[in-house]
């Protein structure tokens, strides 16, 4: 069977709206620079069409016109690799998300360690961002946590009382292992994140062992400006927290 009668093939079993790569068609090494060829003649002929490099979709037309996957399937290509998670999304569109800001950004975040994803999904803008330590799908709820603390001013609309609320909440709920996960995590981050970290903590009396060990890594002669005053945090102090 010719490779391009071998994408057919599996293009007409794949649904409607549903992304597809290489490895969906199951091409052999042998194949790829053909298949690649038969794929962006099938593109011209608006058979499939491009949803980014390497991924194909075959589009869904109604009485509305002509309808793309949903914006999530779209952004999976940019969050996963081989079915592993490597990238988060951060930022605003996370914290509109959260519940934190009623403001929807017209781009959206996304954080990895090695390497800067760039991207489009419809008219949404993707940028890179920084990850401070890899990620895995394990880790995404703490960095997500971590990065509410790292930018906690600066998220819009947010009122202080009410990120501090969120954060307390969100930890009360953590067991043992998850607290431990989340100190392990928070010490890749910058020094202002580790101060409120420490404090978040010693206000919710978590055990000494990973207040001692975020208090190593603050400098007791720096001081980490958030606007947080001891009646909205009473361990602001301690941290050094203005």
């Amino acid at each position: 069977m010719k490779v391009t009668d071998k994408i057919v093939a599996k293009i007409n079993r794949i649904d409607t709206g549903d992304v597809f790569g290489y490895d969906t068609l199951g091409l052999t090494s042998d194949e790829v620079i053909a298949g690649s060829k038969a794929l962006s003649r099938l593109v011209d002929k608006g058979i499939i069409k491009r949803a980014r490099k390497g991924y194909y979709y075959k589009p869904k037309v109604s009485v509305f016109g002509e309808q793309k996957p949903r914006e999530d399937v779209l952004l999976s290509l940019y969050l996963f690799e081989k079915n592993k998670q490597v990238a988060y999304i951060t930022g605003t569109r996370l914290y509109n998300r959260l519940g934190l800001t009623t403001q929807v950004p017209s781009s959206i975040r996304v954080a990895s360690l090695d390497r800067q994803v760039k991207g489009k999904v419809g008219n949404v803008v993707i940028k890179p961002a920084k990850s401070y330590v890899k990620v895995t799908a394990d880790a995404i709820k703490y960095l997500e946590l971590l990065d509410v603390i790292k930018d906690l001013n600066t998220i819009p609309d947010l009122q202080k009382s009410d990120g501090l609320v969120y954060l307390k909440k969100t930890i009360y709920n953590f067991d043992t292992t998850e607290i431990k996960k989340l100190v392990t995590y928070g010490v890749a981050y910058p020094p202002k994140v580790r101060a409120l970290l420490g404090a978040l903590l010693e206000a919710m009396t978590v055990d000494t062992a990973n207040l001692t060990l975020l208090k190593k890594t603050i400098n007791p002669s720096s001081s980490y400006d958030y606007g947080i005053t001891p009646k909205m945090l009473a361990t602001v102090n301690s941290w050094n927290i203005v």
